[in-house]
């Protein structure tokens, strides 16, 4: 619950930033200092030797690197310096509009020829294939499978499409406007929106980027002639504006011939226009903005000390980015023991030194402050409050103990990456070259990374970095907003409060105390077991251990990765066991876990574990209650003591209980202005059948809610643990997991009981219904429509029904997007469960215009109609299996992958051998099995219609 608030938190944060639906963003380009601190001399990051770094005669930069994760694969990337700031007043959005037209013909590919090809080879449109549009950039992305030549080769081809051969057809951008103003729609019309209209003006005073959003204008969007697009596109998309990124399994010579034979045609305009970079100009006065919605659910402050920075080129700049890191670590730790207490004067708060507004302006960084407070007149409180942290740390410093703390952090995590350099993943090299390409950043190996670090770190002392420290807060470039429902309009503090409350946060602030205990996390080892048997499960290269508590443990080593052990384990019962008045406790069960344990509170703990690898928790399902873990295999030991403390010494925090259930109560008493908040809570009354047990929680239930209840509730679910499986999955010797084993989990409780969940009849209403929300100001609706029943469970059915899901999201995707212009991105979702009884969910949703909402739920309707007539087409059928297969390629290499396969074969009843056999079960999915399968389970019998409109 507290992890719920404070994502919320920092996404109202994320949305004061700017508003720019439909593409990431990204740091981009540099500029002048206006604060600074003493400057540490360094010497130049070397670029990392096992990249290629080259450019054609043409001006095209590329990167090529050899990596073998994950295998028989590439991920293959164009980058262009280019975004919506290169837009000519009468282009404002067609950079974002390009991006789009990209996919959708070109000179190799006509059409959606480029998406089919694609698909029919298992690369997955928007999950593989994607792009985004920034302020500076449009990057590209394309992971191809490289053990097909033909497929891996026209991965080259599809990128210099992209780079110079779009063919922007009249018909084709006429069609994809309405797609681009359904994105702007899905992505916005809602409080966030509206109140970031109103902070542009402020947060980009006086810059071009305060008139250059990348979704751009939609009455330009809906009549610009197609010469402006065509125009754009010739303009900058050219060669030596852009790049290409190669990092996979393949040979990097065979691979610099195939972008010298696709691009080295491109050529630039005999005149180019110059690519101009823009700053954002400095304040010498405080700005200050309160915006107010009737939508908006929370009263949000935000400080902000605008700061030029630059990114990492040198040794110099990779000891301050550490130092400010540290900051960053130790500030954050701060907060987290604040907010553990009740008398916390916010809900979330939060200091860090970072990129300004995530990166969006080139080179400026921002000290910034972040607090959410319960009401309008408490949110002055809650700003002093934040603020205060800073200038504790400004006034005094940090201790030698919490630095030692984020060093040992810093330590733990370099250590991690040298040991799993061989098994990195592709993508966080492609990442790395995009940041040198688009901002000029070092590519350091990994190795000299790693030697780096650790030189950094003995360096570092603790007075630099309260040196640093005191450069955090300035006297100019000061940031201040307010964010806030409109009924609290009236309660809200005034500018003049506001920049009175930023000068005297710091009165009589005083030192930090560290509140470490010093004492081990067991104050003795238990008693050990026995492991009483074991045998091989040969279907899964597993070896399952019975202990003598009952335990059973099935360990299954990898080589997927050389410094990573995961674990959990399961057992019957969970929150399904609680009565009919008491299970409003049992529900908030999980705070126990989230108290800590033993004597440490979750600070305490952290900085106990400082260092270590090792982490485990205990959790409460609504059908089972178990563990969860992970640890290097150094520190495997701490995840094993972690259980066997969670398990028999869990923490009953009063302070931290009631301050969850504080917060929690002003989420519950703000959420209804939310008009997505109303239409979930909706959504999920009526498929819990209005049953008091599945539906949504209210302030009436927090008030029945008990610590003593939920903390027996949570002693008596691992009071017996002698059903309880454990899969442990990852890179160990099982001999040398044994002993930890024996000592901590042949040790659990145990009782000898025989335990079951219980059915408490949450189940979806039965027949034909229909639900209409009235929530909203502007014209946005949501749909969701549900087709459900009861089914036989069995992994035959399972796989001809995600076939089905498979190609009808094709269909409606082109059916409503391609065709109808009239949504951005429909969704086709498939949830099929088998305990406590066997159920099926089909799902169709999408955001739309008002308007449009009958005619598109009557083509979404037709599309079923359509499949269950004639089956999935050959075409989307070999999709699906291509897809299939490429997917579970990277599964069966993926610890996490196991982890969940073997868990829930476990759960289900299933043969442990059932991912051998899924290959022979896909290819029975034929047209006619896909037409039966369509038949039984598209089936109006059972059908929900569930519709989100304004209010009228």
């Amino acid at each position: 619950m507290k992890r719920n608030l404070k994502i919320l938190a920092i996404g109202l944060v994320a949305h004061l930033a700017v508003y720019s639906p439909g593409y990431a963003q990204k740091k981009p380009v540099a500029k002048k200092a206006s604060t600074t601190v003493t400057k540490i001399n360094g010497t130049l990051i070397p670029n990392d030797p096992d990249v290629k770094i080259g450019k054609l005669s043409n001006g095209l930069t590329y990167y090529i690197r050899k990596n073998t994760e994950p295998k028989k694969r590439a991920e293959l990337y164009l980058a262009t310096r280019i975004g919506s700031l290169m837009e000519d007043d009468d282009q404002q959005g067609l950079a974002h509009f390009t991006e789009h037209m990209a996919f959708n013909g070109s000179k190799d590919f006509p059409k959606n020829e480029m998406i089919n090809y694609l698909q029919r080879a298992g690369v997955r449109f928007g999950a593989d294939l994607n792009a985004y549009t920034s302020f500076n950039q449009t990057v590209y992305q394309l992971p191809i499978p490289t053990d097909s030549v033909d497929v891996f080769k026209s991965g080259f081809k599809i990128l210099a499409n992209w780079a110079g051969k779009i063919i922007m057809e009249g018909e084709e951008i006429d069609k994809e406007r309405g797609v681009i103003i359904e994105e702007d729609r899905q992505r916005g019309k809602n409080a966030q929106e509206r109140m970031s209209k109103q902070l542009l003006p402020l947060l980009l005073k006086g810059s071009r980027y305060e008139n250059r959003l990348p979704i751009g204008k939609i009455a330009l969007l809906q009549t610009f002639k197609h010469d402006k697009i065509r125009n754009f596109y010739k303009d900058w998309y050219r060669p030596n504006l852009q790049a290409v990124i190669a990092v996979g399994d393949f040979d990097v010579n065979e691979v610099e011939q195939l972008i010298k034979q696709n691009f080295s045609e491109l050529t630039n305009p005999a005149n180019p226009r110059p690519r101009l970079a823009y700053d954002l100009p400095d304040n010498k006065e405080p700005l200050v903005k309160v915006i107010t919605d009737p939508e908006q659910a929370y009263n949000v402050a935000m400080v902000m000390y605008k700061q030029r920075g630059g990114v990492t080129k040198t040794t110099a700049d990779f000891k301050k980015s550490m130092m400010y890191s540290m900051i960053n670590s130790m500030l954050g730790a701060r907060f987290q023991e604040i907010l553990q207490k009740g008398n916390a004067p916010f809900l979330f708060a939060q200091t860090s030194y970072g990129a300004y507004q995530g990166g969006l302006v080139p080179d400026l960084n921002a000290f910034q402050t972040t607090v959410v407070s319960a009401t309008g007149a408490t949110l002055e409180k809650a700003l002093i409050a934040g603020l205060a942290e800073s200038e504790r740390a400004n006034k005094f410093g940090f201790l030698q103990s919490e630095l030692e703390v984020t060093k040992k952090n810093i330590a733990a995590g370099n250590e991690k990456r040298l040991k799993e350099k061989d098994k990195t993943a592709s993508s966080s090299f492609v990442q790395k070259y995009l940041n040198n390409f688009l901002e000029g950043s070092s590519i350091a190996s990994t190795e000299y990374a790693y030697e780096l670090t650790n030189k950094t770190l003995a360096q570092i002392t603790l007075a630099e970095v309260n040196a640093l420290a005191k450069t955090l807060i300035t006297k100019e470039n000061q940031i201040i907003v307010v964010q806030a429902p409109e009924k609290d309009k009236a309660s809200l503090p005034t500018e003049a409060q506001l920049i009175a409350a930023l000068k005297s946060a710091g009165n009589g602030v005083t030192a930090y105390v560290d509140n470490s205990v010093n004492k081990p996390l067991l104050e003795k080892k238990p008693v050990a077991g026995k492991i009483l048997s074991e045998k091989k499960v040969d279907a899964i290269g597993a070896t399952e251990l019975t202990l003598s508590n009952g335990i059973k443990v099935l360990l299954k080593p990898t080589d997927f990765k050389n410094d990573q052990i995961i674990f959990s384990s399961f057992s019957k019962g969970g929150t399904s066991l609680a009565g009919n008045d008491d299970y409003q406790s049992a529900e908030m069960v999980s705070l126990i876990s989230q108290s800590g344990v033993g004597d440490f509170n979750p600070s305490q703990l952290n900085k106990l574990l400082a260092g270590n690898t090792g982490s485990a928790g205990s959790y409460v399902s609504e059908l089972y209650q178990g563990f969860s873990g992970s640890a290097a295999p150094k520190d495997i030991e701490t995840a094993f003591q972690m259980v066997y403390a969670y398990a028999t010494n869990p923490r009953k925090d009063v302070e931290i209980f009631n301050k969850n259930i504080s917060d929690y109560k002003v989420v519950l008493a703000n959420k209804n202005a939310n008009p997505s908040s109303v239409f979930a809570d909706t959504v999920q009354a009526v498929l819990a059948s209005y049953n008091k047990r599945g539906m949504p929680t209210t302030l009436s239930d927090l008030d029945k809610i008990s610590l003593d209840k939920a903390f027996a509730f949570y002693k008596d679910r691992f009071a017996d643990l002698g059903e309880q499986t454990f899969v442990f999955v990852g890179n160990f010797e099982a001999d040398k997991l044994k002993p930890f084993i024996e000592t901590y989990i042949a040790s659990l409780p145990t009782q000898n009981k025989k335990q079951n969940f219980v059915d408490n009849g949450v189940n979806p209403p039965v027949g034909k219904i229909s639900k209409t929300v009235y929530k909203g100001l502007e014209d946005k609706a949501a749909v969701e429509l549900y087709l459900h029943g009861d089914y036989e469970y069995t992994p035959e059915n399972n796989i001809q029904l995600e076939a089905l899901k498979a190609a009808l999201e094709i269909k409606i995707l082109e059916r409503l997007r391609e065709k109808e212009s009239g949504v951005y991105s429909p969704n086709v979702g498939l949830s099929v469960n088998k305990l406590p009884k066997s159920h099926y969910y089909f799902t169709i949703s999408f955001s739309c215009a008002t308007a449009n909402v009958e005619k598109l739920i009557a083509a979404a309707l037709d599309e079923v109609s359509k499949i269950k007539g004639s089956g999935a087409t050959a075409d989307d059928i070999k999709k699906f299996k291509s897809e299939e297969q490429r997917q579970m390629e990277l599964s069966l290499r993926n610890n996490n992958y196991w982890l969940s396969y073997i868990t829930s074969c476990l759960q289900n009843g299933e043969d442990l051998d059932l991912f051998q056999k899924e290959k022979q079960m896909i290819e029975k999915v034929t047209v006619e099995s896909t037409k039966a399968t369509a038949g039984k389970y598209l089936n109006e019998d059972n059908y929900i219609r569930f519709v989100l409109v304004p209010q009228k």
